[in-house]
């Protein structure tokens, strides 16, 4: 039997105050677990956030455990690190090939690729491109036969595969992600996404693909939603609870409730077999497609926290992004989730291309009337390889893409797509935290029904924070 394969694994990112939320890598846990199920590996994990590494001490850490094939990943936020860590890697382990993965490399590919000196990038899903990666590496044979990878051959010239790289079809074929390769209890003592205090949870993803085709968003899973059934999803949470000693689930669906029949399906099969168990959605639940029953059966199976992400109060904006949302929908299903109790905060965003202040105005207007508890706002910011990236690219706006390259923070965009000046649109995003937040009503109902009030006063930075940005710019 030949050697098992030694995989080190890592997620690059620094804790920093505009991204202070975190979460278990689970991108690398589906890989890892995927892989070993697969091939003859051993794999380590390694999120650098989590281990609060410096470069050289995560550099350090791959060198211990000697691997033969570096796979990197991380957000764009912290991909100005990638080029000094993959060369460090490099110098430690000139014979280790470095493969990138991941958000970054999916929404930048070829640009990502080419910043720094690793050996091949997956773009998209990862599971099954890695596996041929990794046999291609195990035999000695090329990567020519790697749909859609990106690599470099013995001269250093970049090769782009054709095709695109293969997903998985049946999810439920899928092993469950390789929480065992971390120490759960790390994140447990770190913020994760949801802004409440939390512990003893595990993310999960029920579901890849969303139909909607926002203008802003990713497309990493592609348009055709594929998703777990009710019995792989109950039967996870019940493998964790009973591993992890877990009390609460997020889920991380880019649309988890498309599908109203295995939402009921799971909450009910979920009741009979466990009862109900903290749940939280802070990846944003399709709200204008939710029902009593819908929201009933989820309420009933223990959400009690959700984002519903609004974007525009305008239907013209919803219109020409392509989110189609029906605001009126939207609002009455907030209502309805409210009215459970349950904590919610929206999502908007300010900035579109054409948007007017009276447009400005309305969208702000509609969240602060609405049940709302928390009101998120952002600027927007045009990711590359999406149809809002590619208006901008056709305007004197993005002259030159190397500043949005390397620092998208999604509250202070130099891109300002609107008709109105930067000025103008600084001063209606703090106006819109004034607004959303400066009422008694919204005040007393997150008294009411933050999700454990006794840690409330732990929230009060949280609160103090999204007040002071009315006021600084």
């Amino acid at each position: 039997m030949s050697q098992p394969l030694r995989i080190f694994l890592t997620q690059l990112g620094l804790r920093d105050s505009v991204h202070p939320f975190t979460s278990p890598p689970l991108g690398l846990l589906y890989l890892a677990a995927y892989l070993r199920d697969k091939c003859p590996v051993d794999i380590r994990i390694v999120c650098q956030e989590v281990e609060k590494y410096s470069n050289d001490s995560l550099v350090r850490s791959a060198l211990d455990f000697a691997p033969d094939i570096i796979g990197v990943g991380c957000m764009t936020p912290y991909s100005q690190a990638l080029p000094d860590v993959i060369a460090g890697f490099r110098a430690a382990m000139p014979k280790a090939p470095i493969i990138l993965g991941g958000p970054h490399v999916s929404a930048f590919g070829r640009r990502a690729f080419e910043m720094c000196a690793a050996d091949a990038a997956v773009m998209g899903e990862g599971e099954r491109s890695f596996e041929l990666y990794v046999e291609a590496v195990r035999n000695g044979s090329g990567f020519d036969q790697i749909p859609g990878l990106l690599w470099r051959d013995a001269q250093g010239n970049i090769i782009s595969n054709p095709g695109d790289a293969p997903i998985i079809e049946d999810l439920d074929s899928l092993p469950m992600p390789a929480y065992d390769l971390i120490d759960i209890r790390k994140y447990w003592r770190m913020q994760s996404m949801p802004p409440i205090p939390r512990q003893r949870y595990i993310t999960l993803l029920s579901s890849r693909g969303c139909p909607f085709g926002c203008i802003w968003c990713h497309n990493i899973f592609g348009r055709r939603f594929r998703a777990h059934s009710p019995e792989r999803m109950v039967d996870e949470i019940m493998h964790c609870v009973k591993q992890y000693n877990v009390n609460d689930v997020e889920f991380v669906d880019d649309c988890f409730n498309l599908q109203q029949s295995r939402v009921e399906s799971f909450s009910s099969l979920l009741l009979k077999k466990h009862g109900p168990i903290k749940l939280a959605f802070p990846n944003a639940l399709r709200t204008d497609i939710m029902n009593q029953a819908t929201v009933d059966a989820l309420a009933d199976a223990g959400m009690f926290f959700t984002c519903l992400a609004l974007e525009s109060g305008v239907p013209r904006i919803q219109k020409m992004t392509h989110k189609n949302l029906d605001i009126d929908k939207f609002l009455a299903a907030t209502e309805l989730i409210t009215k459970r109790r349950v904590f919610t905060q929206g999502f908007m965003m300010l900035g579109f291309p054409t948007e007017t202040e009276e447009e400005m105005k309305t969208t702000i207007a509609v969240a602060a009337n609405s049940k709302l508890h928390l009101g998120s706002f952002f600027l927007v910011t045009p990711y590359p390889n999406t149809p809002l990236y590619e208006y901008a690219k056709s305007s004197p706006l993005l002259q030159d893409d190397k500043a949005i390259f390397s620092s998208m923070d999604f509250l202070k965009s130099k891109i300002n797509m609107s008709a109105v000046s930067d000025e103008m649109l600084s001063y209606y995003f703090r106006k819109a935290m004034r607004s959303f937040y400066f009422r008694g009503d919204r005040i007393l109902r997150i008294c009411r029904d933050f999700p454990q009030r006794r840690l409330l006063y732990k929230y009060l930075p949280v609160f103090v924070t999204r007040v002071l940005k009315g006021f600084l710019s």
